[in-house]
């Protein structure tokens, strides 16, 4: 079909540009578009946070464990970095432990 329109002399080219054309906005916009409300956008609590935090930190700890059992961190270094997970992660559940007992009292919790 393609060689017949071609042997009368008609050219698809504006056609095919049209459609390329038609193409690339309806892409661009669908690929920009800024939606009004995000789909993922829920307002996590600060206990909810810190949860996911505590999480964090524990597999830290076990990926810098299992590094350093492989021999990828000195012994000076791991030291070091797994205080300040240890210490992290104690700061957290104490923040966690206050916010329970708080919730459990019937206290207002800020934040």
């Amino acid at each position: 079909m393609m060689l017949l329109a071609l042997a009368a002399g008609v050219s698809d080219t504006p056609g095919i540009v049209m459609l390329c054309a038609a193409l690339t906005v309806g892409l661009l916009g669908y690929t920009f578009y800024i939606r009004s409300t995000p789909a993922e956008a829920q307002e996590k609590s600060r206990l909810a946070f810190l949860r996911e935090r505590k999480e964090t930190v524990y597999e830290n700890l076990r990926d810098l464990n299992f590094e350093y059992r492989t021999g990828k961190f000195p012994e000076n270094d791991y030291q070091q970095m797994r205080a300040a997970l240890e210490e992290e992660a104690a700061s957290v559940l104490a923040e966690i432990d206050a916010l329970e007992a708080a919730k459990a009292s019937g206290d207002p919790v800020i934040g």
